[in-house]
């Protein structure tokens, strides 16, 4: 009898994915839109180079507080959550079976055997059912704060300093273009790498980070060449 085929499902990287992404994009289109504005300004390159440096930095501490902030509160109402369906399985559990069967009948199970499987689970792990059924919380998808911290900084830095390379490398007559092309190119595969990881099509998640990046661009240096002649 052959062995069954072992299933590897793309959704266990969800949490750490969209962190990941998030925060190298933000950190390429900020970075080289700040770069980019302050150059349309006309500033020397030195100036040029601490904007750069000092948007990384700031950048990276904002993307940390805001993910956990963010993520923090998602695992607090899922900790509540939890808490609720436990108290409700202790004080009713017949009526949480009811529940959770309903669940499935909903699915399409049979009522009968949709009452079987409810009341075969719960007896196993009662919490676990009725999170992963009733509440859609599962420990492929749960919140993880600190993780999604962590990999927010450390991705962003890793962006910004793309752009700022490229500002280094580039003479300073040429520097708006250069930056602005090369990280148009890192954001490009930037969306074809996250979108072959979470197993999508690569064309339309390329073209979209690639497309917003270059709009964000436009209008910081544009903004950037303005107040340069103001000023």
């Amino acid at each position: 009898m052959a062995r069954p085929r072992l299933e590897y499902h793309l959704v266990e990287r969800i949490g750490w994915l969209r962190a990941a992404v998030l925060g190298a994009n933000d950190g390429i289109i900020s970075t080289a839109s700040l770069i980019v504005g302050v150059a349309a300004a006309a500033t020397s390159p030195d100036e040029i180079l601490v904007a750069g440096i000092a948007g990384m930095i700031a950048g990276s501490m904002a993307m940390a507080a805001g993910e956990y902030v963010s993520v923090s509160s998602q695992a607090d109402t899922e900790r509540a959550d939890l808490a609720r369906e436990s108290q409700e399985l202790a004080d009713n559990p017949k009526f949480e079976a009811n529940e959770l069967a309903q669940v499935y009948v909903d699915r399409g199970v049979d009522r009968a055997l949709a009452r079987e499987v409810a009341v075969q689970l719960m007896a196993k792990d009662a919490l676990g059912a009725h999170a992963r059924d009733e509440l859609g919380i599962s420990k492929a998808i749960s919140a993880k704060p600190i993780q999604a911290a962590l990999t927010s900084a450390a991705t962003f830095a890793t962006g910004a300093a793309l752009p700022i390379v490229a500002a280094i490398l580039a003479p300073h007559h040429l520097l708006v273009p250069v930056v602005s092309g090369a990280s148009l190119v890192f954001l490009a595969v930037l969306g074809a790498v996250g979108a072959k990881i979470g197993g999508a099509s690569i064309f339309k998640p390329t073209l979209r980070v690639a497309f917003w990046g270059a709009f964000a661009m436009a209008v910081t240096a544009g903004i950037g060449a303005l107040i340069g002649k103001a000023v």
